[in-house]
């Protein structure tokens, strides 16, 4: 149908108008985003719940902050997506759930190495270690940087409860306890002595001395309790992904 003379003025005026047309596509991008926002605010929850997923340790979660701090997210997405080729190569696809108490979030968007939303169990501690301290020395065509440092530096972890706390605010579900007792969970995690009330707090945590050096805890110890907890949270078996027993 053919525009009306009115019509074919009044697009003229907003097209020929740089701030007319900028002010107008903001009011549309901005009436859709509210259109797809508010509504959620009216959501008890915007993510069910999956059996299984929990608040990570502090010592994964100090992991957690190396992994971002050195990096890792850049090369290594966190994110199986719902395609036949991922799901055989990775394992069962990622459900929101997973990542509910992740700050920030550490999907990543580029791969030069594999995924690891499923590594957690994959290799033993002792890989691990000598996978950061020379890459090449188990996958021989990696050119990912090593990372022999993690291995000698002390694990600072006196403020740990302080960041749990902080995290609270957003709505991780770390208590009064857990905050308090957040540096002996660490040292707890990391010796594998006087475990009973982090694994009460933290069930399935992985527990003993990561770094293979038993009398020191490092930040590598804190990188692998990170690494091995991925992936291992939800039993899938179990489970279906609208978080619902089988």
């Amino acid at each position: 149908m053919a525009k009306s003379s009115e019509e074919r003025v009044n697009h003229g005026t907003i097209e020929r108008s740089t701030l007319l047309l900028f002010v107008l596509s903001f009011l549309v991008v901005a009436i859709g985003g509210l259109v797809e926002v508010v509504p959620l605010f009216r959501l008890d929850e915007t993510i069910k719940p999956v059996e299984g997923v929990r608040p990570y340790t502090p010592l994964e979660q100090i992991g957690r902050n190396i992994y971002t701090r050195e990096g890792c997210y850049t090369c290594h997405s966190q994110q199986v997506r719902p395609f036949r080729d991922e799901v055989e190569r990775y394992g069962h696809y990622s459900i929101a759930a997973e990542s509910m108490y992740d700050h920030p979030f550490l999907w990543g968007s580029k791969r030069t190495g594999p995924d690891l939303a499923r590594l957690g169990g994959k290799y033993s501690n002792a890989w691990h270690v000598a996978h950061m301290i020379n890459p090449r020395d188990v996958v021989p065509v990696s050119i990912m940087p090593a990372y022999p440092f993690l291995q000698q530096r002390e694990l600072k972890f006196d403020d740990i409860g302080e960041h749990l706390q902080a995290l609270s605010k957003v709505g991780v579900p770390y208590d009064g306890v857990a905050i308090l007792s957040a540096a002996d969970d660490v040292r707890a995690q990391a010796t594998g002595e006087k475990t009973e009330a982090l694994l009460a707090r933290y069930p399935g945590a992985r527990i003993g001395d990561f770094d293979g050096q038993p009398g020191r805890i490092t930040e590598m110890d804190a990188l692998i309790a990170y690494l091995q907890v991925l992936g291992t949270m939800v039993d899938f078996s179990k489970v279906r992904v609208d978080g619902k027993k089988e």
